[in-house]
Order: structure tokens, then C-alpha cells, then sequence
């Protein structure tokens, strides 16, 4: 998923990198050339002596013990997100069970009930690539990205019409991207040739892609620019749903009493 295979070195520099060194307890005087914590000074917070932290950012040990890895957790503030990613990288037998399965693209016919009775809202279910599998009429009124066959992560940066859907296009790029690789946590090899050409199409991808950065937004707010409606709010809510597929439904709402609320009954 990456130019080279140390993953778990490639994660930590970059985690360090975000590391306010005086917020950490640094004291230095000197004129900083480095962002973040120096590597010598994370391996001295955590515990480990710099000759060792630098055989782990080099990928000459690639599986420290769980002792290492909570104190690195520790220094570099990782949230349970982060935490969880890392354990991934360091130690997969100890992560949750990669699936190698061919992921399964039909949904089952009870969500697909639950998504015609909620055809008042924009509701859809996604693979875990973010492969669009179902949605109601009105997900695909509001955002062509939530039409069936479409991909979220490849409309967001391949199709010129998405800066004109997402007013907020650079942070919804970057959440897009740092969710993606929270997933990739437990199904790396299920994501690895998506990722792969995704750096390939994408020079906006790959950059953010190489930011390491990982968390997951299960509930929030978007911006949509919906045409004769113009600019929509909206808050949405994720339900995983149980089974090996991995699949996530996404189901979007206006605030009661709102002139999104008045817009969208509008549509119905």
C-alpha cells in the first residue's frame, strides 16, 4: 500500500512529526530544523534507548513487544483509532483477522427493505473500498456519489464534479482517506490493490495517503451543493452491519424544523 513496505516505520515518523516537542516536555534552546520530536527524543520519552527506537523506524524490528508499542502509544497521543492501526502494523497476529475473502457485493434482502421504507432520506450501504451497493432514490437525487456502482473514494478525487458537490472538498478528502486506512486496519489485504491504484490515478490520494494520518468519523455533518437546492447541511449517522463483509450503511438527516428539512420533504 505504500512505495515500500515498512508501514510501521512510515507511521511513526509521521505520528512523531505532528509531536509538539515543547508541549511533550522538550526543553531545547536551540533553533529546531526538524518537525515534531526528534526520533532520538520520542525514544527517550518512551523509555527505549535511540540506537533500538531507530531499529523500529527503520524497519530492522518490525514486531516490538506490546510494552514498546502502549509507550509509544503513550508519547505520540495516539487516540483508540490510532492505537488500533498500530497494533496492525506491529502485531497482525494479535489484530483483528484480516478477511481474504473476495468481499461479497449483494446486500442482504433485509436491509434492502429497511432502505425502501426510509426512502424520505439519503441512505446507502458501501463495501469496504467504498464500493456504493444500495441506496434510496433520494441518496442518488442529492450526491451522484451515492448511486449504486459508484465508489465514494474515486468520485471524491477522479471526477471534476465532486469540488463542485463538496463545498468543504479538502476536508472531506482527508477524512475520506484517513477512514479508508482505519479500515485497512483489519482488511489490508481486501484494500491493498484499491489503494494501490487509487496512488496510482490520484496525486492528491497518494499524498494523503503518505500522511499516515487514521481515524474514522462514524457520525458528523456535511455540506452538500445540491442543484435547484443549492448548499444542504446535513448530519449523518454510520451502522456497521453484521458479517464478514464489511459493510457500512450510511444514513444522512437535516436537522428537524431546518430549510434542509423544508428542502428534502421538498424532493420526496
Amino acid at each position: 500500500m505504500a512505495p515500500d513496505d515498512n508501514q510501521l516505520g512510515s507511521f511513526l515518523r509521521s505520528r512523531r512529526e505532528k509531536i509538539d516537542a515543547a508541549s511533550a516536555g522538550v526543553v531545547d534552546n536551540t533553533r529546531r530544523r526538524v518537525k515534531g520530536l526528534r526520533r532520538e527524543e520520542l525514544a527517550l520519552l518512551a523509555g527505549l534507548s535511540p540506537s533500538y527506537y531507530a531499529r523500529i523506524e527503520q524497519g530492522r524490528d518490525r514486531h516490538p513487544s506490546r510494552e514498546i508499542l502502549e509507550a509509544l502509544a503513550g508519547v505520540l497521543r495516539l487516540d483508540d483509532t490510532e492505537r488500533a492501526y498500530l497494533w496492525s502494523l506491529a502485531m497482525p497476529s494479535l489484530a483483528p483477522a484480516d478477511s481474504d475473502a473476495i468481499p461479497a457485493h449483494t446486500v442482504r434482502p433485509g436491509v434492502l427493505h429497511l432502505l425502501e421504507r426510509w426512502a424520505d432520506l439519503p441512505a446507502f450501504v458501501v463495501t469496504p473500498s467504498r464500493d456504493v451497493l444500495a441506496g434510496t432514490p433520494l441518496a442518488a437525487r442529492l450526491n451522484p456519489a451515492w448511486s449504486p456502482k459508484r465508489n465514494l473514494i474515486e468520485f471524491a478525487f477522479l471526477d471534476p464534479r465532486a469540488q463542485e458537490v463538496y463545498p468543504d472538498w479538502d476536508e472531506i478528502t482527508l477524512q475520506a482517506v484517513a477512514g479508508l486506512r482505519a479500515t485497512a486496519a483489519t482488511r489490508r489485504t481486501e484494500l491493498a490493490g484499491f489503494v494501490a491504484s487509487m496512488r496510482e490515478r490520484s496525486e492528491t490520494f497518494r499524498a494523503l495517503w503518505d500522511s499516515h494520518d487514521v481515524y474514522e468519523r462514524v457520525m458528523g455533518e456535511k455540506r452538500l451543493a445540491v442543484d435547484g437546492l443549492g448548499i444542504l447541511r446535513l448530519s449523518f449517522e454510520t451502522f456497521a452491519l453484521a458479517g464478514p463483509e464489511g459493510h457500512v450503511m450510511y444514513v444522512y438527516f437535516p436537522q428537524p424544523g431546518s430549510t434542509d428539512d423544508e428542502a428534502l420533504r421538498g424532493l420526496v
